[in-house]
């Protein structure tokens, strides 16, 4: 799209100006951490510690929840937790009714 203004009472082509955007931005001033104690002296520092502590800051964070898979021993764990007490019986019946299910959607 091209926009026109007037300049010096003519009609010209508007040039959008482009600005450098480059900019350098100062280290941080080294600081006491509240997690350990330790002095943080550098930005670099700040974002490992930060990382090796498991903390975030606070507006940089990610707004979504993402979460890992949950290995194959993790799942096999908790299902072992879950059916610990359960009997023969009761699993038979389990079974069975999965079963008369799965043949229901069949048809």
């Amino acid at each position: 799209m091209v926009t026109y203004v007037i300049r010096n009472g003519k009609l010209v082509q508007k040039h959008a100006v482009v600005k450098d955007t480059r900019q350098i931005m100062p280290d941080i001033k080294p600081y006491k951490s509240m997690i350990d104690g330790h002095m943080v002296t550098s930005r670099s520092h700040h974002r490992t510690h930060l990382r090796d502590h498991g903390c975030i800051e606070v507006g940089n964070e990610s707004m979504e929840t993402k979460l890992a898979p949950p290995s194959k021993e993790a799942r096999r764990r908790a299902l072992h937790e879950q059916l610990r007490d359960m009997t023969d019986n009761d699993a038979n019946r389990i079974l069975s009714r999965l079963r008369d299910e799965a043949h229901n959607q069949r048809r």
